[in-house]
Order: C-alpha cells, then sequence, then structure tokens
C-alpha cells in the first residue's frame, strides 16, 4: 500500500466484508463503498430521511446527495429529450407522418430477439392507431440471418410496401437497402447498434451510435429509439392537423414494451432508461397489453412485476420463438388485441421455451466437456449444437468459467455461426472486428460485453490464439479485480418484505444499477437441498432464532451451490440479493444466494 493510501482513507484499497478473502466462488467480498460513498450515504439519509442502508445503495450506484431526490423519484418529464436532437430524426418522423397521411402500404423489419420484437409491435400499435396497418418481417434466424436482406425485401415490394422501416437493425445493411431503392421503397432505419463512418442511403438513419450523431443517447435500446420515433412522428402529424376531430393516442399505453425491450436487451438502467423502466413496470402491472398478460400468465408470475420477472421469464419466451421456432411469434404476440390469439401464442412461445431449455442443456454439457479452463478466452465449437442457442451457452460458460467465452455452431459446410459473452473491463466487440480485419473471421462485431461472428472451421484454432493474444492480459486484469461487491451486512430478522419496498425505490435494478447484495453473516444452514433444475434451496437461521429462506439458481454444481449443500447445521456467511416471494396472496423476503463462505476460513478458499 502507498503512503498516500495510508495518509488519506479515501484513497486505501475496499475492506475486506467480513474478512472474507476467498469465498466459496474464490471471491473476496468488498464493500461496495468507501468513505466518501459512507459519508455520501449519511448525508443523503439526514437531508431526505431515508434509511442510511437505502443511502448506502444509492451512493454505491454514484447517486450523490443533489441527485438522490431525482433518482428516488424519477421524471419521464425531466428525462424526456426533444427526439429531435437525434441525428435525421425529423426527417424519419416526416416521412413516418407522410405514410400515416397518405394511408401508404408500411412494412416494418425487425431483428428477432426481443428488442427487434418490442420495437416492430410499439411502432405497428402506433401506426395501425392512424388506421395504417403495417406488415411485419422478423426474419429467421437459420434461412436469413440478421438484418435486411434482398429477397425478404423483394417480397415486402411486391406486396406493395412503399415505406421500409427497419427496427434494431439495419445501419450496416448497404446491399440489401439498396435492393430497396431499386424497388422504389424510402427507408426509415432505428437502430442502435455500432457502426463505422459509411452508412447506407436510406430517407433517414436515426441511430444515436452513428459517428455524426451528438444526442449523446447512445445507451438507448432500439425500442427506446423507436418511442423516441413514435414520439416525433405524432408531433409531425399534430403540427399537420390529423388530430383535428379525432382522438389524439396516449403514447404512455406504449411504455409496457419499452421496459421490456429496454431491461431484457442489457442495457443500463439508467437517467431516460431508468425512467423509462419505471414508468413501464407501472403500464405493465395494469395488464392492457393481451400478449405481455398472456405470456405473465403462463411464466406464472406472481407479485408485481420486476426487472427480475422480465429478464429470466418473460424475455426468453419472447425470444424461443427466434431461437427455435417462427421467429415473428413474438412480435406478433404483442402487437395483437386479440386475448385468444395471445393466449395461443403465449402457449406456443412457453412450449418452444421448454423445448429450447433441453436443447440448451445438451449443448452447454458438450460445451463444458471442450472448454478449456486455463485459456484466457474460451472458445469452444461443435456441429452438434443449434445456432439458436449459442449466445445462451456462451452466457453460461461465461458465467461458470469467469472469462470472455465463444460458442460456435457448425453447419455442414464447415461454416460457424459464433455468439460470444464477455466480462467487465474486456472488450469482445472490438477483438472480434479486429479479427475479422485479420483475416481470421468472415464477419462479425458487437458491443464490448457480446458479440457475433461467422467462422471457417479450419480457423478456429488460428482465432483461439488471436483471442488469448490480444485479450490475455486484459482477461487477467479483470479476474484479478473480481471482487464480490457488498452493500451492507444484514441478519436474518432484518430481511423483510417492507426493507425491499424501500430498496426497490432505487430500482429498478439491472444493468448499469446493479442489485443490492448483501452479507449475512455467521447463519447456520438450517437444511439445504437440489430442487427443479439444478438449484439449491436452503434455509438461513440467525442467532436469535429468525429464519430466512433462500435459493441459489443453477447452483448445485457450482463451488458456492456445493459448499452449501454440505454446510447443512454450520454457521456460514452467505451473501446475495433479497426479493419479495409471491405465494397465495401474500409476500415474505427470500434470498436469492450468489456465495457463501466458511468464517473460520475466511482467509482461504472456503
Amino acid at each position: 500500500m502507498s503512503l498516500t493510501a495510508l495518509a488519506d482513507p479515501m484513497l486505501a484499497p475496499p475492506r475486506r466484508v467480513l474478512g472474507v478473502e476467498r469465498s466459496a466462488s474464490g471471491r473476496p467480498w468488498v464493500d461496495r463503498i468507501d468513505a466518501a460513498g459512507t459519508n455520501a450515504a449519511r448525508a443523503m439519509a439526514q437531508q431526505f430521511g431515508i434509511p442510511e442502508l437505502l443511502g448506502r445503495v444509492l451512493a454505491g450506484r454514484g447517486v450523490a446527495p443533489r441527485q438522490a431526490a431525482a433518482h428516488l423519484e424519477p421524471s419521464l418529464r425531466s428525462l424526456m429529450p426533444d427526439p429531435s436532437v437525434l441525428a435525421d430524426m425529423d426527417a424519419a418522423a416526416e416521412r413516418i407522418a407522410r405514410a400515416v397521411h397518405g394511408r401508404e402500404r408500411v412494412a416494418i423489419f425487425g431483428d428477432y430477439d426481443v428488442d427487434g420484437a418490442t420495437s416492430a409491435a410499439l411502432l405497428a400499435r402506433f401506426l395501425r392507431g392512424q388506421g395504417v396497418n403495417p406488415a411485419i418481417h422478423i426474419p429467421d434466424r437459420l434461412i436469413e440471418g440478421y438484418g435486411p436482406n434482398g429477397p425478404a425485401i423483394e417480397r415486402l415490394a411486391d406486396a406493395g410496401a412503399t415505406l421500409l422501416v427497419t427496427v434494431d437493425c439495419g445501419t450496416t445493411s448497404h446491399e440489401a437497402l439498396a435492393v430497396a431503392a431499386s424497388r422504389g421503397l424510402d427507408v426509415v432505419v432505428l437502430d442502435h447498434h455500432q457502426t463505422g463512418e459509411a452508412l447506407p442511403a436510406v430517407c433517414a438513419l436515426v441511430n444515436p451510435n452513428r459517428q455524426d450523431d451528438l444526442s449523446g443517447l447512445g445507451h438507448l435500446a432500439a425500442v427506446g429509439i423507436t418511442f423516441l420515433t413514435v414520439v416525433a412522428a405524432n408531433r409531425a402529424l399534430r403540427r399537420a392537423g390529423w388530430y383535428a376531430g379525432r382522438a389524439e393516442p396516449d403514447l404512455l399505453d406504449l411504455l409496457d414494451l419499452v421496459a421490456v425491450g429496454t431491461v431484457c436487451d442489457v442495457v443500463p438502467l439508467r437517467g431516460l432508461n431508468r425512467a423509462l423502466a419505471v414508468k413501464g413496470l407501472i403500464a405493465l402491472r395494469r395488464r392492457t397489453n393481451p400478449g405481455l398478460a398472456a405470456l405473465c400468465d403462463v411464466a406464472r408470475v406472481s407479485g408485481p412485476l420486476s426487472c427480475y420477472h422480465l429478464g429470466y421469464l418473460i424475455g426468453p419466451r419472447i425470444n424461443a420463438g427466434g431461437r427455435i421456432g417462427d421467429a415473428g411469434l413474438g412480435a406478433r404476440l404483442l402487437g395483437t388485441d386479440e386475448a385468444g390469439e395471445a393466449e395461443r401464442i403465449a402457449a406456443e412461445l412457453d412450449r418452444l421455451n421448454i423445448e429450447r431449455q433441453a436443447i440448451e442443456a445438451e449443448a452447454l454439457a458438450e460445451a463444458e466437456a471442450l472448454a478449456d479452463e486455463t485459456a484466457p478466452v474460451i472458445v469452444v465449437a461443435s456441429a452438434n449444437w443449434h445456432p439458436g442457442v449459442v449466445g445462451l451457452v456462451a452466457a453460461r460458460l461465461k458465467e461458470r468459467h469467469g472469462r470472455p467465452a465463444f460458442a460456435i455452431a457448425l453447419n455442414a459446410d464447415g461454416i460457424g455461426t459464433g455468439s460470444a459473452r464477455s466480462i467487465s473491463g474486456v472488450d469482445l466487440g472490438s477483438a472480434v472486428r479486429a479479427a475479422v480485419a485479420a483475416g481470421l473471421a468472415i464477419k462479425g462485431g458487437g458491443h464490448a460485453m457480446a458479440a457475433g461472428i461467422t467462422v471457417a472451421e479450419d480457423s478456429i484454432e488460428a482465432l483461439r490464439h488471436f483471442l488469448a493474444e490480444r485479450l490475455g492480459a486484459g482477461v487477467a486484469a479483470a479476474r484479478a479485480d473480481d471482487a464480490l461487491r457488498i452493500d451492507g451486512a444484514l441478519s436474518a430478522g432484518a430481511a423483510t418484505v417492507d426493507l425491499i419496498d424501500t430498496l426497490e425505490r432505487a430500482g429498478p435494478f439491472g444493468a448499469g444499477n446493479s442489485e443490492p447484495l448483501f452479507a449475512f453473516p455467521a447463519h447456520r444452514i438450517a437444511y439445504a437441498e437440489t430442487v427443479g433444475n439444478g438449484h439449491v434451496r436452503a434455509s438461513l437461521v440467525a442467532g436469535d432464532g429468525s429464519r430466512l429462506k433462500a435459493i441459489a439458481f443453477r447452483a448445485a454444481d457450482r463451488p458456492h451451490g456445493r459448499f452449501l449443500l454440505e454446510a447443512r447445521d454450520r454457521l456460514v456467511h452467505v451473501a446475495g440479493a433479497l426479493a419479495a416471494d409471491h405465494w397465495q396472496g401474500s409476500a415474505r423476503a427470500q434470498l436469492r444466494v450468489v456465495d457463501a463462505a466458511d468464517p473460520m476460513r475466511s482467509g482461504a478458499r472456503a
């Protein structure tokens, strides 16, 4: 430690929580906030009359005392930008408004994930409310691949479309959109993916991540961009007198779709995104969208909807069609107003999700056998895998091994389609683009935390060495800094539904606004058992006899899950996130366990 750090406690290394240097999962536990954060938490507690624990949660997410009031009561009105700050937005809004005025045939081309489905459904609902019934095309993942393609555009033109709007795709689709131009289609692109300087020749390309866009809205999901476009188009219609003698739509009714796409696309839940999620969750709880209501029913969601439900129960079912079935199911479900059709599609998506889970489990078992745990980047490939689950396999490998992972499905021609997931601090998107530039991959791209790649089978070994050399040092540094950041310590008796409700004032929690984690010191494991799909269920007992139900998801074969199963009737330190478990009309606190440690061996691996 430096002399400066010794002299100034605010520069000291993070304090170890409960003295845990190496937990069951091999990580130290550290305080999320330092001395300055502790002072900020106390200041917020005194100024706003909130519990200091809530102040700690706010401070741990970078909220300064001067920002606390606005953070605790996020206002969409104050955070909503003028859509015109986005490059090309005015042109996009005017073109869509002209299509409404002219009752044109509009085609919407979306991506096959949740962000694409919600974006397509949102735009379609707005247009239908103005008397324009658009065609929606979601490409087949296996046959068409990602983004607009010539044959699909030809079919849309043959059906009479005069305006093509792409959502969550299109920024790099130069050739396909040239086909649209050759057929006389005007094109509006609504996207958020990164791109280079060259853009396709279209009427309007709204993308906050294009290099000449100065809006500062690059953190929005595509559904957020689509919502802003609808706001702008609605304004253009109002100015043109469209609503004279007819009711203007309440665009806030569309925020349920915005919340689903925003949360499931794992964009940072800060600023405008957080406000959209907060207001969208309120709209979701009204169950006015038949498709979302039907999904909640088949997923057996109980209690008020939260980001957890969207990310782990609703999103996977919407995605299931695009992964292994009919890619258009999600958009059709979210766009329908017919309760019967919604129930039918939701049931089919639920069935596909169960099938997807089985396919994923088989692929993951093979991937685990192929994975080199000593490599800085895991790269596995097989001809046995469905391309629709490789992203999920990569995510599971990343979670289990704590390093970036690529999973690649090989076809009969020896071409692999893969997905990759990264760890914090390691930029996968730039590495994949560099691999393409080096001739090691056919195509690819993405963001820092996730990427897609197409690669020839005989290039995979060279790609593996390239990634290890390029990313090895960064992975080592990131893994060395891999600590579990704890927001505070609690006992079982203090973990109440009222406390959870209080903490939710800092939510909703997700990417960029991480869920609070708490340590429960020296609690006895009254029982622990494996349930369901490899989950570990346990009961924690504090020294005063108070009890807390706990569950560690998909942990039976992971170090902290095995540790819990072996620790029956022993005192352990447990860390996790609190959530309300709703059952038969009542709610109780439950701990979602993410790690555990032996109090007697806090300095060694538990």
